[in-house]
């Protein structure tokens, strides 16, 4: 029987970026407060929105980082990195420009301290196979993120799965987004809608089409995916707010992924770290469209032993409410459904360290 898993808690700080880039609160002010309101000890961060000159660091500002973070008791888990090969106006990078650009994300952040990389989707099997020896030199582990529109048993993510397994890195992995598991439309989106002038017959219109393609599981290709975003503006146009219909189709089919919980399975001896997605808390203290109690049972039962980051996304549209309450709220049912299935959040820095050392170490071995 597997043992069960004891997940550290944790936060990304993209959660905070409306106050970040709004000026209200500058990274050391941030970080400070993460650790004085108990958001961690889990820290994750996005180099470029938050390293200025990333993915160049220089050896003071890294010593002045790594000391802050020791200062806080903070536990540094996640260092999420770009692959985007269309930083050129006039081309796309050559395979061996990409590989050389993540090489220098991957050595900030082993320079910065930061056990994990977050890459992306675009990084084919290929260019995760071609950076497991540049992750293992460094020691940072690659963990491929897994985020709507695509989700655990998508081909895209399987092929990337048995290319792992072909190769055999230790270093080599997956970040879970919860965002690939959503089970309704996000009620404070709605609300943002209506706030804009939407009609609640076209609301309604909108959370019945959603529901139809969940009913359908997710899509089985890039076409269907098309097809879906299509109908998004095709009801909005219909409903005579053809300048919502963009907005509908993104969040409806890139932002709230219909997979079931279980389709995790595919690649669960893989998940390296978790972004916990959510996108409001409501009346009742829970999340309404995210699955949180049975995602985060499903990794306790799995024995997952890793970070997840509190990952709030409903900041893109909700300027009403405070994140760091929100974070406070949904972190506050993660550590309930963890009890609930048997075990525990960890919330102790230096346990943490133990725990996620463990972690890796385990994936190391694996």
């Amino acid at each position: 029987m597997t043992q069960l898993g004891t997940p550290v808690q944790g936060v990304t700080l993209y959660s905070f970026t409306r106050a970040f880039h709004g000026r209200e609160i500058d990274l050391e002010g941030l970080i400070r407060r993460v650790a004085a309101e108990g958001y961690g000890p889990g820290l994750e961060i996005i180099g470029f929105s938050s390293f200025r000159g990333f993915p160049e660091v220089d050896d003071r500002f890294a010593g002045e980082f790594r000391d802050l973070v020791a200062e806080t008791g903070l536990v540094t888990t996640s260092l999420a990195v770009n692959a985007d090969i269309g930083i050129h106006r006039d081309r796309l990078l050559t395979q061996d420009e990409l590989i050389e650009y993540m090489r220098r994300q991957i050595e900030a952040a082993a320079k910065l301290g930061f056990p994990i990389a977050r890459v992306q989707i675009s990084l084919t099997p290929d260019s995760m196979e071609q950076l497991a020896p540049i992750a293992e030199q460094y020691g940072v582990t690659l963990a491929l993120e897994v985020h709507a529109d695509q989700y655990a048993s998508h081909p895209r993510i399987l092929a990337l799965r048995d290319r792992y397994e072909q190769v055999g890195s230790p270093f080599l992995g997956f970040t879970m987004d919860w965002g690939a598991t959503v089970t309704g439309f996000a009620p404070s989106l709605l609300e943002a809608y209506r706030r804009r002038g939407a009609s609640d017959e076209l609301l309604a219109k909108v959370v019945d089409l959603w529901n139809a393609f969940y009913e359908q599981g997710p899509p089985a290709d890039q076409a269907e995916h098309g097809q879906r975003f299509g109908a998004f503006i095709g009801l909005a146009a219909q409903n005579g707010r053809p300048d919502l219909g963009i907005d509908f189709g993104i969040n409806g089919t890139g932002l709230f992924g219909p997979a079931r919980v279980d389709d995790w399975l595919e690649i669960m001896p893989w998940i390296r770290h978790v972004h916990g997605k959510f996108f409001g808390i409501d009346e009742r203290g829970e999340e309404p469209s995210v699955p949180v109690r049975d995602l985060v049972r499903l990794l306790v039962e799995q024995g997952y032993s890793g970070a997840i980051s509190s990952e709030y996304e409903g900041w893109h549209w909700n300027n009403w409410e405070s994140p760091f309450d929100i974070i406070a709220a949904e972190q506050a049912v993660q550590r309930s459904a963890a009890e609930a299935t048997g075990s525990r959040m960890i919330t102790d820095a230096a346990e943490a360290r133990r725990i996620l050392d463990t972690h890796l170490g385990k994936a190391v071995q694996a």
